[in-house]
């Protein structure tokens, strides 16, 4: 395992949108298991692939019950809402009050190809939104809520 460089907002990566992953091989192993390193050591809840440069539909999420590995995920329902302050690894010192889901099921992929699905709700399902977003080139800034904003810079 590698602890990878965390893209920064600016770098055009994050503005694109990701491929399918079509090959569920050693090397989306080493992918997956170099972002769960670097979320861990950067101490963020969630990763994106585009957010270590690699532009592919993987992200890694832990919000204190253990790693969710999602290959190729979608949202296939949500219900209910939630206005909480959202930041990003790739924004260091940006807050902003977002509108999410309070809900949502995921469908996706684990590393080796089997189909899985995970629920979501409160934060987790925040974090689920958040890190799909990456997936297709949305920063958390674009979703922040106007009039509640609390962006700051440190």
């Amino acid at each position: 395992m590698a602890i990878r460089n965390i893209i920064l907002e600016g770098d055009e990566l994050l503005n694109k949108k990701c491929r399918k992953v079509e090959k569920f091989d050693d090397r989306l192993h080493q992918l997956i298991d170099d972002m769960i390193e670097t979320m861990y050591k950067a101490k963020g809840v969630g990763l994106a692939a585009p957010q270590v440069g690699i532009l592919k539909r993987v992200v890694v999420i832990d919000v204190g019950d253990g790693i969710i590995e999602l290959v190729n995920p979608e949202i296939v329902e949500s219900s209910g809402e939630q206005r909480e302050q959202e930041g990003c690894l790739s924004c260091p010192g940006d807050y902003g009050i977002t509108l999410r889901p309070m809900i949502v099921k995921v469908r996706a992929k684990d590393r080796n190809g089997n189909d899985i699905e995970v629920f979501g709700r409160a934060l987790k399902a925040r974090a689920l939104c958040h890190e799909l977003d990456h997936l297709d080139g949305i920063l958390f800034k674009s979703r922040l809520i106007s009039g509640d904003v609390n962006l700051r810079k440190n």
